[in-house]
């Protein structure tokens, strides 16, 4: 899902879409990645928020200033543009009608399943159920919190479809498992 525009990718979307509710701070808007748990949905680290914020400022999509504070250094200040906000319009209608590939390092241990023996592939997924379990757990917390911040129904939604596609993993997987026990150990090697 990197590439969605030729002029605009994920990680510029997540901080534009940031910046179209109001000016911000560079680390004001790292705060609100973590309030809001934005990482569990997009892949925006703390590193690359500055270098996305001077991409879009060459873009012309946001504009900077230095506002000078008491007693502190001046901090720089990030506003979004016109053609910014029409930049993020139309990359909202393009996600929400849009449908892009999934690919997962699962599907290739799948794909290459008859490489080890069946009860290892069980032991495995099993342990992969495990891992999935403590992640549901994980985000149904963040989710509950987030409930109790009383946030808005679009990032309550984010988690639920999070947990969504977790659940339907893990159901997923646990069926598999029943069909590489069924198939038995047939390894190619």
């Amino acid at each position: 899902m990197e590439q969605m525009d030729p002029i605009i990718n994920a990680r510029e979307a997540a901080v534009l879409g940031l910046l179209c509710e109001s000016p911000l701070y560079g680390y004001t808007i790292e705060k609100i990645i973590e309030q809001r748990g934005m990482r569990h949905w997009t892949e925006i680290g703390f590193s690359s928020i500055y270098y996305v914020l001077k991409r879009l400022e060459s873009k012309m999509l946001i504009t900077s200033s230095c506002e000078q504070q008491e007693d502190k250094p001046s901090r720089k200040v990030y506003t979004i543009t016109d053609a910014g906000l029409s930049m993020m319009k139309r990359t909202v209608r393009s996600l929400l009608t849009s449908h892009t590939r999934i690919s997962s390092p699962f599907d290739l241990g799948i794909a290459h399943l008859p490489l080890i023996p069946g009860k290892d592939a069980v032991l495995c997924m099993r342990a992969r159920l495990s891992t999935l379990d403590r992640t549901i757990e994980h985000v149904r917390q963040i989710h509950k919190e987030k409930e109790e911040e009383k946030c808005p129904y679009h990032v309550l939604a984010l988690f639920d479809r999070t947990l969504a596609h977790l659940n339907t993993e893990k159901n997923w997987t646990k069926s598999f498992i029943g069909e590489v026990e069924r198939h038995g150990s047939r390894t190619t090697h």
